[in-house]
């Protein structure tokens, strides 16, 4: 039996929404054992955010964002507020290797779950916390939402459409640094697990939304640093070199990158304007950026003469980096896309078959198996209370009779 890579590791997942949920679900890709702490009959926030599917089942168990971020976890229901609740968590927290939060600074402390609090009775836990602008600083204490950090965090200046274009600064069509956030979480716990395999000591983990969009600044960040030069929205076109963008032709659209010397010469050699090769308004990537608008005239033309897939034939056989513009339904109707299993499909209980996207780790000897479905609201919370912290089937039935408890998913 092939054992995977985190097999052995229990983590308990006191997150919500996207962030703290993708590195916990990363790591329950990878086969540790994740026990989603959820309130009764609410569950994590996503589950009523929806957007919703099907009309089988409550709306907790229909939603798409919770399903997005949840794949191969227990769900088990607990009202950490009360005080039966919050010994309950802890005690299930002691028996977990890693802990991941994204409260507001502090806010576990407050039930013993903060990890002073567990990290004086086992020192050997990994506790991160994941936070908008993290656990220091002056703004430790602000929330922290995607479109907020890309704003605040200089993402949104940098996309859209130029000033004299009629642009603006635009978000992304996705909350790209709740997810790279969640990602950069996952690797930070592994090597934290990583340490503690050799010393036995555990640590914290201070994942900021914030911290993770300036790193995500990159290139144009360090440009900025080392020479003061601000990078000027440009669209879908690339700033350093050209032809680049989105292109019309005759049916439609195609994304074209032209990114070096040898791209330009066999593109000029595609379109028939191997003249544009000894022209000096064009013999360097700097020089194509600064004179795009003389060399879309030449270009523009001869690209909206074509088809879109006669366009992409053609450059394909260059050598040349270009794509169609697809849509949903286009992408997950892709030969390579289902080649490649980007798409898995799973049967749910009350909503009956639903098709995933598949986790993009690709592990030859380890692969991710995508034999667990997202959890239903409570669906373990029996199993994990009467395994973990002991409860008779009386002592549930008394917690769930308080409301400190729920441990039956909603019909």
């Amino acid at each position: 039996m092939i054992t995977r890579p985190l097999e052995g590791v229990r983590v308990l997942d006191l997150s919500r929404v996207i962030a703290g949920p993708l590195a916990c679900q990363m790591l329950a890709d990878l086969g540790a054992d994740v026990i989603k702490i959820e309130r009764p009959q609410v569950g994590d926030d996503t589950r009523m955010m929806g957007p919703h599917f099907g009309s089988n089942g409550p709306l907790t168990d229909r939603s798409a964002a919770f399903w997005a971020f949840n794949r191969g976890k227990r769900s088990v229901a607990i009202d950490f507020a009360t005080e039966e609740g919050a010994a309950l968590v802890q005690k299930i927290a002691l028996q977990c290797d890693v802990i991941v939060e994204n409260f507001k600074v502090d806010t576990l402390s407050r039930y013993g779950l903060g990890y002073q609090n567990l990290a004086r009775l086992k020192p050997s836990i990994v506790y991160c916390s994941v936070t908008g602008f993290g656990q220091t600083g002056p703004y430790r204490t602000r929330g922290g939402y995607d479109p907020v950090i890309q704003a605040f965090g200089g993402l949104m200046s940098l996309t859209g459409e130029p000033d004299e274009a009629g642009g603006g600064p635009q978000r992304a069509g996705l909350p790209l640094i709740d997810i790279m956030t969640g990602v950069n979480a996952s690797s930070a716990i592994l090597g934290a697990l990583r340490f503690r395999e050799q010393t036995g000591a555990g640590q914290y983990i201070d994942m900021a939304l914030l911290d993770v969009m300036l790193s995500a600044l990159s290139y144009v960040g360090v440009d900025y640093l080392t020479c003061g030069r601000i990078q000027p929205r440009a669209g879908s076109r690339s700033p350093v070199a050209y032809p680049s963008g989105v292109f019309d032709c005759r049916d439609g659209q195609v994304m074209l990158v032209v990114g070096n010397e040898q791209q330009f010469r066999r593109f000029c050699e595609t379109l028939g304007v191997q003249d544009l090769l000894d022209d000096k308004r064009f013999v360097s990537p700097q020089l194509r950026v600064a004179n795009r608008p003389m060399l879309d005239e030449i270009i523009v033309p001869r690209l909206a003469d074509r088809l879109v897939e006669e366009c992409l034939a053609a450059f394909e056989s260059a050598g040349i980096p270009a794509g169609p513009i697809n849509t949903l339904p286009d992408i997950f109707a892709d030969s390579h896309v289902r080649a490649r299993g980007n798409v898995v499909a799973l049967e749910h209980p009350q909503a009956g078959p639903i098709s995933l996207i598949a986790s993009p780790l690709r592990l030859d000897g380890t692969p991710v198996p995508h034999d667990t479905r997202p959890p239903m609201l409570a669906e373990h919370t029996a199993d994990v209370l009467g395994d973990m912290a002991g409860l008779s089937d009386t002592a549930l039935q008394a917690l769930e009779a308080k409301h400190v408890i729920q441990t039956r998913p909603p019909q």
